[in-house]
């Protein structure tokens, strides 16, 4: 198992250099650019913003970009003010057309673990992402909790009354919260809860007057329902189908009819002996939605304000912060390169037919 788990991290360092290529030159195709967010102002001149797209580096073909990026540029010199000559390598502070501290550029690159500073909170990336990793991960984590806890169940208990009423009514809902979009959904549930009824807070994670940190779940366990519930509706539409589905094929085992022939109760042969085989298809969602908890749910969070990384990145995809948006791509690349290699280690501890030695 250590072998086959070093081999495929090995494989996935290509992927990986891909990923970023492929998004360093999405970005820097899109129209607009940094300069032009930070210049919003009508009165900045067509000097000074090609004299702020000069020291931030992002005038240069997109490879040199991404090279920079990449491995720093502390060891290199590039044109900072438009003239055509290499002259500085960030090592002195930047100003911008409003006389204010520009943030300075990458000293060691994302190879040297040096993430950058955002053009426009001009703080460090990481400890931007740091604040947000919690909230995240909290969020996803009760979604990811909620649509297991839920959909498989259900998946279970309609393969056992095929054709009944309890299976009808759950495919139908599982088609209608599957079709539902989650940006609907969740303003709707806003509207009712929220504004209407006034039981649940409309956004947010914590209270807008509360300083000094963030209390435990336990004592706001309000403004986390709604969101949850947004989140976890599509996963519990999946996984009741997926594993209604997978019943359906283990219950027409020999091993199953055998079980039931020794008399052992119902509820150990469904749970006992044909789910631990029915969740074999399903451990393929499982491993990029555990390790996905920390990408974000970019749209819930964006609905509900919650102070996350899916929220996070929206905001930097808007105003096309560099560093951010290649930050944040790097934490879903890592986290779906990771799942994909957990979904194989699941499979071998759900099946121990599997084996990769």
């Amino acid at each position: 198992m250590i072998k086959y788990i070093i081999r495929r991290l090995i494989q996935a360092i290509p992927t990986f250099f891909g990923i970023t290529i492929f998004s360093y030159l999405l970005m820097s195709a899109a129209p607009g650019g940094p300069v032009a967010a930070l210049t919003f102002d009508p009165r900045t001149t067509p000097q000074q913003r090609q004299l702020l797209a000069a020291q931030l580096g992002v005038n240069d073909p997109w490879p040199i970009q991404y090279l920079r990026w990449l491995a720093g540029d502390d060891w290199m010199r590039w044109d900072s003010n438009g003239d055509g000559v290499a002259d500085r390598s960030f090592l002195l502070p930047l100003y911008g057309p409003d006389g204010e501290p520009l943030p300075p550029g990458m000293r060691k690159g994302i190879l040297r673990g040096d993430f950058g500073r955002s053009y426009f909170y001009r703080r460090n990336v990481i400890e931007m992402l740091g604040e947000r990793v919690a909230a995240t991960f909290e969020l996803g984590a009760s979604a990811l909790l909620l649509g297991l806890s839920v959909g498989v169940p259900i998946g279970i208990l309609a393969a056992v009354n095929k054709g009944g009423w309890f299976d009808t009514t759950t495919r139908v809902m599982a088609v209608v919260f599957n079709a539902i979009p989650i940006f609907w959904l969740g303003l709707i549930l806003i509207l009712i809860f929220g504004s209407w009824l006034g039981w649940l807070p409309m956004g947010g994670r914590t209270p807008p007057t509360l300083t000094g940190g963030v209390p435990p779940i336990y004592q706001r366990l309000e403004y986390l329902i709604l969101p949850t519930f947004v989140l976890a509706t599509g996963a519990i539409a999946i996984y009741s189908r997926y594993m209604r589905a997978s019943m359906l094929d283990v219950k027409s085992q020999d091993y199953m009819r055998t079980a039931q022939s020794k008399g052992l109760a119902s509820r150990d042969v469904w749970f006992k002996h044909g789910a631990r085989n029915a969740l074999i298809p399903l451990a393929t969602f499982l491993g990029p939605a555990i390790t996905g908890l920390l990408s974000g749910a970019a749209i819930t969070e964006t609905i509900f304000s919650w102070p996350g990384l899916g929220r996070f990145a929206v905001q930097a995809v808007t105003s096309q912060d560099y560093p951010v948006v290649m930050a944040v791509v790097i934490v879903t690349a890592v986290a779906t390169l990771l799942g994909y290699i957990l979904s194989d280690i699941l499979y071998a501890l759900i099946d121990p037919r599997i084996r990769f030695d």
